[in-house]
């Protein structure tokens, strides 16, 4: 089955690329195989479109998209957001959000949920977003569910991380500065038309000025007004930018090894998952439940 969707994936056949994503994220056999015979044109972007909750990544997506598809690019998009803790559902807005672009022939979008993952990601996001790679568009658009510091895990997979934030942010950046500066390749602050928007860019500018020396250049900071269309020429100008001049940036081998790493741990997790756990928690009388003997026992059955 494996070999017919993968002879698919570059017709341009969005409901044979639409099957390939759910094979891969359901786990389906023959999946791995699958990936392993996976082939990158040259040239396919991806960046990943983090931030806070409320920064408008969303709206600013949605734009971008438009400026991208206004220069002839191919365009694919992920958006995830957050699902219940309890049934792992969610209410996929994205899908209202950005209706305007579900029949364009040059954009394909699918909306994830997180399903339980703690960093604002789905679980399988690497090898998804590996998918779209191979199929044949020039941009793909990963958008988190904004999660605070667990945005890091946005990084092991963009060649362009772009940090959203907005003007009230700044007590927001403070807790995260340690992370944003590690991540960000370009600030955009969103909402700009909002009273201090100035005063907060000219603050996270010096904020961010001793992490100049170490980044050997300055962090581009940009103003964008997302539910206007203002500044998201310049994002996707911005973006194109980092992308002809980091085609290997400096922490390639770390963003691989990232990768490598998450993929690994997923197959050693793969007999497990969290309902699995609760059941063989329930199974325990709570008066003679030890976490961490729980924790062992489950590891040495693993390995």
């Amino acid at each position: 089955m494996w070999q017919s969707l993968l002879a698919q994936l570059g017709s341009g056949d969005q409901r044979a690329l639409a099957r390939t994503l759910s094979f891969v994220e359901n786990g389906i056999p023959g999946y791995r195989e699958l990936l392993a015979a996976l082939r990158w044109p040259a040239g396919v972007h991806v960046t990943g479109i983090t931030g806070p909750p409320g920064a408008g990544k969303s709206t600013l997506t949605d734009g971008l998209i438009g400026a991208l598809v206004d220069a002839g690019k191919k365009v694919a998009v992920l958006c995830v957001d957050p699902s219940s803790p309890f049934n792992l559902g969610a209410v996929l807005g994205d899908r209202i959000r950005m209706s305007r672009w579900y029949t364009h022939p040059s954009v394909f979008i699918r909306s994830l949920a997180t399903r339980g993952s703690m960093g604002g990601l789905h679980p399988r996001i690497i090898e998804l977003t590996d998918v779209l790679r191979a199929a044949g568009f020039d941009h793909v658009l990963v958008e988190t569910v904004g999660v605070g510091q667990s945005e890091i895990e946005v990084a092991g997979l963009a060649d362009t991380t772009v940090v959203v934030l907005v003007p009230e942010a700044g007590d927001e950046v403070q807790t995260m500065k340690a992370g944003l500066m590690e991540i960000a390749d370009i600030f955009v602050v969103n909402k700009s038309d909002r009273p201090d928007a100035a005063v907060f860019i000219r603050n996270l500018r010096q904020m961010l000025a001793p992490a100049f020396s170490q980044h050997r250049e300055e962090i581009p900071i940009l103003a964008t007004v997302a539910h206007e269309g203002k500044g998201l020429g310049e994002l996707a100008d911005a973006i194109n930018r980092h992308g002809a001049s980091h085609r290997y940036p400096a922490r390639r081998s770390w963003l691989l090894a990232e990768k490598a790493w998450q993929l690994i741990l997923q197959q050693r997790m793969q007999g497990l998952s969290h309902e699995s756990l609760r059941a063989a928690i329930d199974a325990v009388p709570p008066e003679e439940f030890q976490l961490y003997r729980f924790v062992e026992e489950i590891m040495s059955r693993e390995s």
